[in-house]
């Protein structure tokens, strides 16, 4: 299932960077709308599959360890969680602005794709997913809503925490009072990451 999700992923990385050689960046808008209506029924797949930004943050996070230059906390003033918001608004303006007064197409998506990947080198990854990024904004929103997702098996689970540790978004936490993980649908990326470690078999994909 690893290697599957890395080749959906570097398949549609190669779509985004085809539709940005060609001019045709509005097809990639169209899927990312798409992406929402789906959010409410299957979660954040865009997320976990189909960003670029996720596909390449995932090396990034694997240079920063290798490095020794990722930092575990978290800025303070994005904590207040109210950047992400503002980045969506300002993203959106600068791209109506820029076109209606500038006659060009500010190229926004590359730019958010280079910043992903900077701000990942440094922070976990967890920082541009739920606190920077303008998209995942929207994800989160929608996805909370989701139908289906990722949910965890109370009565297998044995609250070793590996879930934990290896969810991207921090999605998951288990909780001191019962030792047991639980999934917040609105930030979990339906990326299969805690169903590969668990020693239980305790999360599974459904209602």
């Amino acid at each position: 299932m690893k290697y599957a999700a890395n080749i959906i992923r570097i398949l549609f990385l190669a779509l985004f960077i085809f539709l940005l050689a060609n001019g045709k960046v509005f097809l990639w808008l169209a899927l990312f709308g798409i992406s929402l209506i789906a959010a409410l029924f299957f979660g954040r797949i865009y997320c976990g599959y189909v960003c670029p930004m996720n596909t390449l943050m995932i090396p990034a996070e694997w240079l920063s360890k290798k490095l020794k230059i990722q930092s575990t906390s978290t800025p303070k003033w994005l904590k207040n969680g109210y950047f992400s918001w503002i980045a969506l608004i300002l993203s959106v303006a600068a791209m109506l602005l820029s076109k209606r007064i500038l006659h060009i197409e500010l190229p926004i998506l590359p730019i958010w794709l280079a910043a992903s990947v900077l701000i990942t080198l440094r922070y976990k990854p967890a920082v541009f997913h739920n606190l920077i990024c303008p998209f995942g904004t929207l994800q989160r929103t929608f996805g909370k809503f989701a139908r289906f997702s990722k949910k965890v098996d109370k009565e297998a689970c044995i609250g070793c925490k590996l879930c934990e540790k290896a969810c991207p978004s921090e999605a998951i936490v288990v909780y001191s009072a019962d030792k047991k993980a639980q999934i917040d649908t609105a930030l979990c990326h339906q990326c299969n990451n805690c169903s590969e470690v668990c020693p239980k078999g305790a999360i599974r994909y459904g209602k």
